[in-house]
């Protein structure tokens, strides 16, 4: 298997990169424009005293933040499709300086407007028609306004960005561009290429040692580069520290639910759920022992295939099936999907040589929400490509609805359009699917895709959490720590139904970088709660469920994740969703155990 080079990719299995900028050059353009523009916020500074002045300070800020978003995701889609390319990672340097300097520029303007008090400025929201649309905006900084500091000390603060946003750039480079694997080799002694986009497949092999060299082989690049790692992760997560004691939080964990409006107890209800259905996964781990038929499941038998009686499924079809299974939210929706993915070239489709890992989702005002990913002609890429369309439908009806302000939703919210994409696809298709190895592979995908969602990740946020509790200690975190941590974890998760091989299993921490988001990774949970929620109350043709669940992708961050939730039909203050996907978890099990109980 011969990855082919960026080169060799046909124009429409690729995204639409020049509707971005044409090319570098215009990139440089709009750069120099941004960063010459910046100088005249200083006009402002002192005058923010009335609400014509501050609805235009606040429109211009919006402008130039959509503007600094634009160029670095441009960078970003550069580099996510050839790793090497140093005039992108170039690029990106740069994006993440100009971000600083913005983010310094526009300082004054929270402090000064809260200077104005709360009685004036909801006065001004409430007569000026400029200044209404920020009624949210405003009110979300009053509420915050015990943590906002001086202008002199927010924009030191926002001049952080740029030296800060250096343990990102390290980690994507050290893994993406530099770290080598040794080939994997199969039974038969053939070698197949290690690399961040052949893992999935190479995991996914219905050979084992093909899995298991493919295994070992990639956690072993990350094993070389242990210590470099984790004090740079160590080094991130002292960033967030540091940030959430300048602005006078407890702790880094209230300083980023404090952002959405979330108590802390949603998130330690997360693990909290989570360590309780634990049986739920050992009986899982155990059905699948069994139907492989080894006498010891390890690691990298999870993601073996449980059967491999499957046609391909070429990208035109699992477009045509996404489209079906989302056919109750009407013909608009399922037409600006299946446009963006056949026509618009939202999608970069399939791998090549130094294409990272992962699939994401990517965009801003005035862009198409592209999809990054390597389609692999499997229900895994289907699934995969229906979770990214999901993040893109939610941007999409964002941008086509909210100001700028408001255009930006929480990450909180994020993983649910991407889940319940998956959530209605797979009904739909366990509906009008009923052949036996077809409904073996379905569930074999959706459990792989929930371990690690619903297991993996809840793992992370506990990991998480320790390390941020340690650090505010003022404890180390070191490679032998952090990688014991998550062996003990994943030991505990496993149950004796797989073997943990608490070196190699340990380092998987190292392979999200997921992590360098703080208190990011407890949200998939979350999502995956909310979605199937949802998913349900759509599938059982509830009262105004389509019209709530719309009016959700439309409402960005206009109103507060959890109240946007509570309104399209889900409450996620309390365990309940969780518990309640745990049964679906649970039913998709019990559904294997039927269909592989008895022979053919």
């Amino acid at each position: 298997m011969t990855l082919p080079p960026r080169s060799a990719q046909r124009q429409e299995d690729t995204w639409d990169i020049a509707s971005v900028f044409p090319n570098i050059a215009a990139w440089e353009t709009e750069y120099q424009s941004v960063q010459a523009e910046l100088p005249a916020f200083q006009k402002f500074h002192g005058k923010l005293n009335g609400p014509t002045i501050l609805a235009e300070v606040l429109d211009a800020s919006f402008q130039v933040i959509v503007r600094v978003q634009k160029l670095s995701m441009y960078a970003e889609l550069l580099t996510s499709v050839d790793a090497s390319d140093e005039k992108a990672a170039a690029l990106i340097s740069r994006a993440a300086t100009l971000d600083g300097q913005v983010g310094a520029a526009l300082a004054f303007i929270k402090p000064e407007l809260l200077a104005n008090g709360a009685e004036k400025l909801a006065l001004w929201t409430s007569s000026d028609s400029r200044l209404a649309a920020y009624t949210h905006y405003v009110e979300d900084l009053l509420r915050l306004q015990a943590h906002v500091r001086s202008p002199e000390v927010e924009e030191l603060l926002g001049a952080l960005n740029d030296p800060f946003a250096t343990t990102y750039g390290v980690v994507g480079s050290l893994t993406g561009a530099e770290m080598r694997f040794q080939p994997a080799t199969s039974s038969t002694g053939e070698e197949y290429p290690v690399a961040q986009s052949t893992t999935v497949p190479l995991w996914s092999s219905t050979d084992r040692e093909t899995r298991r060299t493919a295994w070992e082989n990639y956690h072993d690049g990350y094993l070389a580069f242990k210590r470099t790692l984790a004090h740079n992760l160590e080094g991130q997560i002292k960033q967030y520290v540091f940030l959430a004691r300048a602005h006078g939080y407890r702790s880094a964990l209230e300083a980023r639910l404090a952002v959405d409006n979330i108590p802390v107890e949603v998130y330690h209800n997360v693990i909290e759920t989570f360590r309780r259905n634990l049986p739920t996964w050992h009986r899982y781990w155990a059905l699948r022992r069994r139907i492989l038929g080894y006498q010891t499941l390890h690691t990298y038998d999870l993601y073996s295939p449980l059967t491999t009686k499957l046609p391909a499924l070429p990208y035109t079809q699992a477009v045509d099936w996404i489209a079906e299974g989302l056919q109750p939210l009407g013909d608009e929706y399922v037409q600006i999907l299946r446009r963006g993915s056949l026509h618009e070239r939202w999608v970069d489709i399939y791998p090549n040589q130094g294409k990272r890992l992962g699939a994401f989702s990517s965009g801003c005002p005035g862009t198409h929400p592209f999809i990054f990913m390597s389609y692999d002609d499997s229900l895994k890429g289907m699934s995969t490509l229906a979770h990214e369309l999901g993040h893109s439908m939610h941007s999409y009806l964002t941008w086509q609805t909210q100001p700028l302000v408001y255009s930006k939703y929480s990450m909180f919210v994020a993983e649910t359009a991407s889940n319940f994409h998956q959530a209605m696809v797979r009904a739909h298709l366990l509906r009008t699917h009923p052949e036996r190895d077809f409904q073996i592979g379905l569930l074999d995908e959706a459990m792989n895709n929930f371990h690690r969602y619903y297991f993996i990740m809840p793992l992370l946020a506990r990991l998480e959490l320790e390390m941020y509790e340690r650090v505010e200690r003022g404890e180390a975190l070191t490679a032998d720590v952090l990688n014991a941590l998550f062996a003990e974890f994943l030991a505990e998760g496993y149950g004796s139904e797989v073997e943990v091989d608490a070196a190699r299993d340990g380092i998987t921490w190292a392979t999200f970088g997921h992590l360098y988001a703080n208190f990011y990774v407890f949200q998939y949970t979350t999502g995956i709660a909310a979605a199937n929620t949802l998913a349900r109350s759509i599938l059982a043709s509830q009262p105004q469920a389509v019209e709530r669940y719309l009016a959700f992708l439309r409402t960005g961050n206009a109103r507060y994740p959890l109240d946007v939730l509570q309104q399209a039909g889900v409450d996620l203050s309390t365990p309940e969703p969780i518990e309640a996907t745990f049964a679906v978890l649970a039913d998709y099990v019990e559904r294997l155990e039927q269909l592989t109980s008895t022979p053919e």
